[in-house]
């Protein structure tokens, strides 16, 4: 299976951005449209069809209320250090078969998947 497309949201710190890139994997930026709301950000994720990355629980919680959302995954952790979110992500991807259809949700500890349909 092919490396999955990612949406960063606009609170996911450049650098973990930039860091994903260079490991490969695809991830577009909602920067193009400055202060695009969590409604637009997961509009821009369904008709792109990527996985929404953000540290917003209201991002996650509306795109729980549309069906087409390919997925999503929240990281409960504060984005002070960049470096441990790009470690503790691609960890995270490699141990889970299909991010497509799941909320996975990133703790500092823990791991939580609810598959969405």
């Amino acid at each position: 299976m092919s490396k999955p497309r990612f949406l960063a949201d606009e609170n996911i710190p450049r650098t973990v951005i930039i860091m994903l890139g260079e490991k490969g994997y695809d991830v577009s930026v909602w920067e193009f449209r400055l202060g695009m709301s969590d409604e637009e950000v997961v509009e821009l994720a369904i008709r792109e069809s990527r996985i929404i990355i953000t540290l917003g629980k209201d991002c996650g919680r509306i795109a729980l209320l549309k069906p087409n959302v390919l997925g999503i995954i929240l990281l409960g952790m504060p984005p002070l250090n960049p470096q441990y979110i790009v470690k503790r992500l691609p960890l995270t991807l490699e141990r889970i078969e299909n991010p497509y259809n799941k909320l996975i949700i990133i703790r500092k500890r823990t791991i939580k998947i609810i598959t969405l349909r």
